[in-house]
C-alpha cells in the first residue's frame, strides 16, 4: 500500500474543494489548518485579561478560518496561510466584541480620557500633554499611565475595531451588519479617520503607522523610539483615545 505524502494531500482536497465544492474536503481543510487558529488565538489572548477564555477565541477563530476557506481563490497568487490569519484575527476580534469582555470601570476610565482630549484640545488648539490629560482628569501622570495600561487591551487589533471597542456592546445583528446603510457608514468612518490621523501629534502618529502600517510589535516600535515596550502601549493606547474623541467630535462613533 502507497503512502499519499502529506503536502500530496492536501492538495488534493484543495482540488476537490475549490473544483467540486466536496464538504468534506471542507471538513478536512479545517482540521489541517486549526493550527493557525490557536496560534493567532494565542496571539490576541496574549494581550488580553485572564478572564477571557482562550476557548471563546479559538471558537470565533474557527468561523473566520471557515469564511477563508470559502473565499480563498489560488489565482490571487498568495498562500493560503497568508490570506487566513486577518480573517482569523478579525473573526477573533468580532467574537471579543459580542462577549463585552471590557470592565465597565476600564470602559468608564477610556471615556474620561475622550472626554478630555475633546474639552483640552477645544481650549488649547492643539493635542494635550500627559501632563496635562492628568490634570483635567485630576489624577496624577503615574495614575494616568496606570489608566492607559489597564485601558490598552481594549485597543487591539485592526484600528476600526480599536475604536470600535470602547463602544457600548451592540446587538449581535447590528454588529455584523452588512446592510448598505452600514457599508456607507464604514467608509466614511475610514475616510475621516485617515484625515484625523493626520492631524495627531508626530509620536502617536508615527505609533499607529508603525503598528497598523508596517506590521512591527509593541516592543519592536519600543526599540525604535528608544522607550520601553510598556510606555508604547500607552501611546497606543492614548492615540487610540484621541482617535475616538476626535471622531466622536465628527459624530462617527
Amino acid at each position: 500500500m502507497s503512502i499519499v505524502p502529506e503536502d500530496a494531500d492536501l492538495q488534493m482536497q484543495w482540488t476537490r474543494w475549490l473544483n467540486r465544492r466536496n464538504s468534506a474536503a471542507r471538513d478536512h481543510l479545517i482540521v489541517h489548518y486549526s493550527p493557525l487558529v490557536k496560534f493567532v488565538a494565542g496571539r490576541v489572548g496574549a494581550g488580553l485579561p485572564s478572564s477571557v477564555d482562550s476557548g471563546d477565541l479559538i471558537s470565533s477563530g474557527v468561523f473566520g478560518l471557515m469564511d477563508a476557506i470559502e473565499r480563498f481563490d489560488t489565482g490571487h497568487g498568495v498562500k493560503f496561510e497568508t490570506f487566513a490569519v486577518p480573517r482569523i484575527r478579525g473573526a477573533i476580534y468580532d467574537g471579543l466584541r459580542q462577549l463585552d469582555w471590557v470592565p465597565r470601570s476600564v470602559r468608564s476610565r477610556a471615556r474620561s480620557v475622550e472626554k478630555s482630549f475633546s474639552e483640552l484640545e477645544h481650549k488649547l488648539g492643539r493635542g494635550p500633554t500627559d501632563e496635562e490629560l492628568a490634570e483635567h482628569l485630576r489624577i496624577t501622570p503615574a495614575d494616568l499611565a496606570k489608566w492607559l495600561s489597564a485601558i490598552a487591551s481594549t485597543t487591539i487589533g485592526p484600528l476600526d475595531r480599536a475604536i470600535a471597542a470602547g463602544a457600548e456592546p451592540s446587538a449581535p445583528d447590528n454588529a455584523m451588519s452588512g446592510s448598505p446603510t452600514a457599508v456607507v457608514e464604514n467608509r466614511e468612518l475610514s475616510h475621516v479617520m485617515r484625515v484625523e490621523i493626520k492631524k495627531l501629534p508626530e509620536r502617536e502618529k508615527l505609533v499607529l503607522s508603525l503598528y497598523y502600517d508596517e506590521g512591527l510589535t509593541l516592543s519592536e516600535i519600543g526599540e525604535v523610539l528608544g522607550v520601553t515596550e510598556s510606555r508604547v502601549s500607552q501611546i497606543h493606547t492614548k492615540s487610540v483615545l484621541h482617535l475616538r474623541a476626535r471622531l466622536g467630535a465628527a459624530g462617527l462613533t
